[in-house]
């Protein structure tokens, strides 16, 4: 039987879209080479971006019940997964830079706009329009994962002796400022991260 021109088009387009989410996979397998200043628990090697999303992930699908609000856990997620694939270019800033401004959006931007760029263009609309509503942290679900992004460094640091706060003398007040919007996303979880810093810092 004949096929229809209809037939070979559709299939031109399907091996089209599947040749761009091939290479969108293996331009992200490059988050894994991305370090990032945090150190994993009770440890000296530093993290990378792959793992830190991961861990992430999976802080979120444990923790959502401590959210403030009511939330769709597979936004979450999905926001998480993405929300450093724009350091592929501009690189991991550390959060208590004082040299360097850590909410460089418009450089990220022009990375998510490369990257999410290489997928077919209803699956980049779609990543694009995520990691913004991330970065902008106005939605329930972005509150909540920005909280989580916050926390895991803290719980890194809490048990490397201060890790990154030690490191680099990080002032207790500066620490409550970049940290407390933890608190936007779930106050359970910002009344749990407080203790942590005021712990440390309380051993002096």
């Amino acid at each position: 039987m004949k096929k229809s021109p209809y037939q070979d088009s559709f299939y031109f387009y399907a091996m089209e879209d599947l040749q761009k989410q091939v290479g969108f996979i293996h331009e992200i397998d490059k988050l894994k080479y991305i370090e990032r200043m945090t150190c994993l628990f009770n440890s000296e090697r530093r993290e990378n971006d792959a793992e830190h999303s991961w861990h992430l992930c999976m802080m979120a699908l444990v923790l959502a019940p401590h959210a403030n609000e009511k939330i769709d856990l597979l936004k979450v997620l999905k926001m998480l997964l993405i929300h450093d694939i724009v350091e592929i270019d501009a690189g991991d800033t550390f959060l208590f830079d004082t040299n360097k401004d850590h909410n460089n959006t418009q450089e990220e931007l022009k990375a998510a706009k490369r990257i999410f760029g290489m997928l077919p263009e209803e699956q980049a609309d779609e990543l694009t329009t995520l990691w913004l509503e991330f970065e902008k942290a106005e939605s329930a679900e972005a509150k909540f994962a920005k909280a989580v992004d916050r926390l895991a460094p803290m719980m890194q640091n809490a048990t490397n002796n201060g890790g990154t706060w030690a490191q680099h003398n990080v002032p207790y007040e500066t620490v409550i400022e970049k940290k407390k919007r933890i608190k936007e996303g779930s106050d359970e979880l910002w009344d749990y991260a407080k203790k942590l810093v005021d712990s440390h810092y309380q051993k002096g």
